[in-house]
């Protein structure tokens, strides 16, 4: 008895090529495009950030000051230090393409990376994985 067919191995090959085909399209579509940061505090947007700036800052939303972010003059944001108990938010690394997000969930804050022009509500809104 076989557990996996011929068959079912080129099935899965073709799968695991669109899928990488499909990511390298993704990287050269928005790698290039300008981003801003959009940080949500309970669905609601609390601050936009410009990507592009080229600045370099550490700073926190007047919602809540306990939640700390990074902005690097490359165009990459993090979070830096958060209160919430299991610290994933910190853990999510730098974002800096259009359709990565964070969150803080305990806190209810959101950083999403959008389109820095003509951004709409049909565009791209996350992106699962790295």
């Amino acid at each position: 008895m076989e557990f996996v067919k011929k068959s079912d191995m080129w099935i899965i090959l073709i799968i695991i090529i669109i899928s990488i085909a499909a990511w390298f399209i993704y990287r050269i579509t928005f790698s290039e495009q300008s981003a801003k940061a959009e940080i949500y505090y309970y669905s609601e947007l609390a601050e936009t950030i410009d990507l592009g700036a080229g600045i370099e800052k550490t700073f926190s939303i007047p919602q809540n000051n306990h939640v700390i972010f990074h902005l690097y003059e490359d165009g990459n944001i993090r979070f830096e230090e958060s209160d919430c108990p299991d610290k994933i938010c910190i853990q999510s690394g730098k974002l800096n393409m259009i359709g990565q997000n964070a969150a803080c969930i305990p806190n209810g804050i959101i950083l999403k990376i959008v389109p820095a022009k003509n951004y709409s509500e049909d565009d791209l809104d996350i992106v699962v994985g790295k």
